[in-house]
């Protein structure tokens, strides 16, 4: 064998061996939950993926994050190598999900929630739920039971067609209840349930060049930005980050930001 063929078996060999860590299932509930846990430090950091997304979403900044603290990405049931079933979750289920999900990979201390998009739904409800095992929060251009407002605000007739297709598209697949889950509650969910704790809201207000829904329009980008600055302001230790440079993915269009707002958060957290 020569020396450059031991090379290449070595470097497939760490390939793989990689690939398997990211593999690694847990029993929740009954069913098999992918997850990969790395990195040390005072905090422990769990990433939730938004809405059909799997712990993949969090590809470019995973690596950076277990340099400042020990990190949890996950996929939701249904989702990325989890087990693959389709049912109407409810937020307050997937929280449960993730409070056994916590237990079963003994996390006893309070975590850094951050989450994106739908994901963000989910981690306030864990936080206003389980407030005594979150010691901050991180929400990434997290969806609003608000987001129909600013769609109705702009053009009602193009709103409920929208609104109706998104609905139909939840029941259809089950998974991620944009819909089902939140827009469709009266009265609605309210913000204050969150305890005083560090709160970061990374809102985007990027303009689309040719928007595909009225929601990425400029108006509902601007309508957007001001609703999360509100929001963030309101909470006792709140902070709002406002960025021109990405879409709806953060994470992956600026994870250097991304990194240095979680930085940031740690550093405010006791």
């Amino acid at each position: 064998m020569t020396y450059k063929t031991t090379i290449q078996i070595l470097f497939l060999l760490l390939l793989s061996n990689n690939a398997l860590a990211k593999l690694t299932v847990v029993k929740v509930n009954g069913f098999g939950v992918e997850y990969e846990l790395a990195g040390e430090g005072k905090h422990t950091i769990l990433l939730e993926a938004g809405g059909a997304a799997g712990l993949s979403d969090w590809d470019p900044v995973f690596e950076s994050l277990t340099k400042h603290a020990k990190v949890i990405r996950y996929s939701r049931i249904g989702n990325g190598g989890s087990a693959q079933i389709k049912k109407n979750y409810s937020s307050e289920e997937y929280a449960a999900e993730v409070a056994l999900l916590l237990k079963t990979l003994k996390i006893d201390e309070p975590v850094v929630y951050i989450a994106h998009s739908y994901g963000a739904y989910i981690a306030r409800v864990f936080a206003a739920t389980y407030p005594n095992q979150i010691k901050a929060l991180m929400l990434i251009e997290p969806a609003s039971e608000h987001d129909v407002d600013i769609m109705r605000a702009i053009d009602l007739p193009r709103a409920e067609k929208e609104i109706a297709a998104i609905k139909l598209d939840d029941m259809k697949n089950g998974m991620s209840n944009q819909y089902l889950d939140f827009w469709a509650k009266r009265p609605l969910p309210n913000y204050p349930q969150i305890t005083d704790i560090p709160v970061t809201v990374i809102a985007s207000v990027k303009k689309y060049k040719k928007p595909s829904v009225l929601f990425f329009t400029d108006k509902a980008r601007e309508m957007w930005g001001d609703l999360h600055s509100k929001w963030a302001n309101a909470f006792p230790r709140g902070e709002i980050v406002i960025t021109n440079k990405s879409y709806h993915y953060p994470q992956k269009d600026e994870p250097e930001m991304v990194v240095a707002q979680v930085v940031k958060l740690l550093e405010r957290t006791q």
